[in-house]
């Protein structure tokens, strides 16, 4: 019988852990917190936060994997009413619809963008700088960086068009992503996984393959490798709850800047107490930039989309992450030039920054499969698979 380890028990770890016990191997999992999860906890208490926004991407394999082991669980739907009451700042006002510029980079049958040009050059020549920058700034919700603009036009285009896909590809668990985990713990311990909370990892087991799930620096010390390096994002994370009030927006989008609010209980009542409502936001930090930058600018979104919201606060808590909101690829990268997933010796690397294609936790998914594959042989893994 196979046996592996894996050092980290967040989504990456979890899907390493039930793939590899799926196939037959005996595992153990070792989580440093007290808890599983990883960045994908739910806060515990009155006000069900994760850190930082998340979204469940319909589009990609994990979608597919997860609901054919019945680990999605209910998801919170998006009213109508509320969908509409999606706003866009441009030019310092809010909008109900974007910019028409814009518009002329979600069309059909655009060609694909080169890796090797930056997206505002790319851009510009379709829509013009307007609509360039107004585009680049939108995709901002699902690259967590302050200058999407400098980045790979291949990179950015993809992500635009899936923020953007309708009907829209992001959904919400019920109750928070904790809910998701505790089903993916639940399975994989029904499959006799080994999982050890508060046990941290210093050197790397000898008798076993490990499959390293844990963030990019983490990795980079326990492996003592300093090519464990790529570009992230550095984000100030605002959430807090506010009285509820008539008209308030469902999410406000800044495509003036880089900045993203949402009202998460406009779909999942369940996240703040009765008559209160959550709103987490995202404000990706320039590398000058401050926690007081990013919280000054999240509160001009807030004025625009929610007035009054100052004097109905009821709770409120700010932070930043920094290297935790995932890979970006520069022009002329792309996901196949980051840290290899193969580290040799029986070492592989899984999370979100790592050579895996795919869109935020996407990554982390993606690279989980191919770590567990190589460990077991791709054979094992493909013909139980089957």
């Amino acid at each position: 019988m196979h046996r592996i380890t894996v050092i980290g028990g967040g989504f990456a770890g979890l899907t390493a852990a039930i793939t590899a016990a799926e196939a037959g191997a005996k595992v153990t999992v070792h989580e440093a917190h007290h808890t599983l999860g990883g960045r994908a906890r739910t806060a515990e208490g009155p006000y069900r936060t994760n850190d930082g926004p998340h979204a469940l991407y319909s589009g990609g394999p994990h979608w597919a994997w997860l609901k054919q082991r019945d680990l999605i669980g209910p998801l919170a739907p998006i009213p109508p009413l509320e969908a509409a009451r999606l706003r866009l700042r441009h030019k310092g006002a809010l909008r109900r619809t974007p910019p028409f510029a814009m518009l002329k980079l979600l069309r059909r049958g655009l060609p694909q963008a080169p890796v090797d040009v930056d997206f505002l050059t790319w851009a510009t020549g379709i829509a013009g700088e307007e609509g360039a920058r107004a585009a680049a700034h939108y995709s901002a919700v699902a690259l967590f960086h302050h200058d999407p603009g400098s980045l790979s036009a291949a990179f950015v285009q993809e992500r635009l068009r899936r923020a953007t896909r309708l009907p829209p590809e992001a959904h919400y668990p019920q109750g928070g992503w904790a809910n998701l985990i505790d089903r993916m713990a639940a399975r994989a311990w029904n499959l006799g996984v080994r999982m050890e909370t508060l046990s941290r990892v210093d050197e790397l087991p000898t008798d076993t393959p490990v499959v390293v799930a844990t963030s990019l620096d983490a990795a980079r010390r326990l492996l003592k490798d300093d090519s464990l390096t790529w570009t992230s994002g550095r984000t100030a994370l605002v959430d807090l709850a506010v009285r509820t009030r008539r008209g308030d927006s469902f999410i406000v989008s800044d495509l003036d800047a880089t900045g993203w609010l949402e009202r998460f209980t406009a779909q999942d009542r369940s996240l703040a107490p009765a008559g209160e409502q959550l709103i987490q936001g995202q404000i990706p930090l320039a590398p000058h930039e401050s926690r007081a930058d990013g919280v000054a600018r999240a509160e001009q979104l807030l004025d625009l989309g929610f007035p009054g919201w100052r004097d109905r606060v009821t709770w409120r808590r700010t932070a930043v992450a920094s290297g935790r909101t995932g890979a970006v690829d520069l022009p002329g990268t792309s996901w196949r030039d980051r840290p290899a997933v193969d580290r040799g010796d029986g070492v592989y690397l899984t999370g979100d920054q790592v050579a895996a294609p795919g869109v935020l936790s996407e990554v982390s998914f993606n690279s989980a499969l191919t770590a567990v594959s190589l460990a077991l042989g791709r054979r094992t893994l493909d013909l139980k698979q089957a």
